[in-house]
């Protein structure tokens, strides 16, 4: 049996000096130390050999798969260094051929709609105000004339930041929307001078999370742009011609607007605003559920309670406010059919804008 082992070794060490190609090699590799080789059928028949011999014979057998395994790694750094000299000599490299070009990174579409609703609300006075978004129930509903119970709450399913046991009077909870900015920079505004306190006007753009059924016009995080303007003898005809205003900006001269009334328990009296719908021209499709028309924004007149819990006297101040979403706009203005579009992270989508 050794003896057998040892010509086993010797035959596929010559055989394996004729190799000159990967080819040929991948089918010595088969024969001499593949599972149906010659010094793996040893190991199979073992059981076979005298029990006197089974050391020797295992022993001899480990060190004859190993030298075999060991010339043909060898072999084939061997072949892989002939290969790329072969290449390295014979192939040449146009230099003159133009180069590809660098993929670009650029802003997501809800950006640059962002950016152009700042743009125009700049034209109008308007500053950009930055409010947090984790928040306590007493900004986010309470001081926004949502009181404990309000029927209202149950449009905005809230995700809590606590657990219901550690919730109490005043849990914390992502925001539900940007309006609790309103009390906080009316707050930071009248803090300056509270006899007198200086007009507003600013937009809140920011992140708001709802537990809602997902849909193509609703999602459980969107982008939501606060609008708020404060002072002396602001009527709601301002804020209609504002909001007009800026929807022709937005969407061109010829855009058809309509608003519709509604209620808030943050503002009266309260309305929402359409946009005719770009993608069936107002013959109605999914999007605008058939309606031909597109809600972007609810708006108005500041509630005299917030205004009060802001730090401006409703006696002698009134103001507007309203709340758009990017996310629609975009839809409008790019004809998108689905708002899960915008978070599914898909370059065939982001790379169209």
């Amino acid at each position: 049996m050794l003896e057998k082992l040892e010509e086993t070794k010797q035959a596929g060490m010559s055989s394996l000096l004729e190799i000159n190609d990967e080819d040929a090699l991948s089918q010595w590799k088969v024969s001499h130390i593949g599972r149906s080789s010659a010094i793996m059928d040893v190991f199979k028949n073992m059981n076979e050999v005298p029990k006197e011999e089974r050391g020797a014979v295992g022993r001899a057998a480990n060190e004859v798969k190993q030298a075999l395994e060991a010339a043909f790694t060898e072999k084939t750094a061997a072949l892989r260094e002939v290969a790329l000299q072969h290449s390295l000599s014979e192939e040449r490299l146009d230099v003159t051929l133009p180069g590809r070009a660098l993929s670009r990174g650029r802003l997501h579409p809800v950006t640059q709609t962002l950016r152009e609703i700042y743009r125009v609300f700049a034209d109008m006075g308007f500053q950009v105000y930055r409010s947090r978004e984790v928040e306590t129930d007493e900004y986010n509903f309470q001081l926004l004339n949502f009181p404990p119970n309000h029927p209202a709450r149950e449009m905005q399913d809230s995700f809590y930041v606590q657990t219901e046991d550690e919730r109490g009077d005043n849990p914390i909870l992502l925001r539900t929307h940007t309006s609790p900015g309103q009390i906080r920079a009316m707050r930071e505004y009248s803090g300056e001078n509270p006899d007198d306190p200086p007009p507003v006007r600013i937009i809140l753009p920011g992140m708001c999370y709802r537990y809602e059924q997902v849909s193509a016009r609703s999602e459980t995080q969107f982008t939501q742009v606060e609008g708020l303007a404060v002072g002396h003898k602001i009527t709601f005809s301002d804020l209609k011609g504002t909001l007009s205003d800026f929807a022709r900006r937005m969407f061109g001269q010829d855009v058809r607007t309509r608003f519709r009334a509604s209620h808030f328990p943050f503002t009266e009296p309260s309305a929402e605003m359409d946009v005719e719908c770009f993608l069936c021209g107002g013959e109605g499709c999914s999007v605008c559920k058939g309606t031909g028309w597109l809600e972007i924004l609810g708006c108005g007149m500041v509630h005299p309670v917030v205004l009060e819990n802001g730090g401006y006297d409703p006696e002698c101040y009134t103001g507007f406010a309203f709340g758009m979403g990017p996310e629609r706009i975009t839809m409008l203005r790019h004809r998108i059919e689905d708002i899960r579009y915008f978070w599914a992270n898909d370059l065939r989508f982001l790379e169209q804008f």
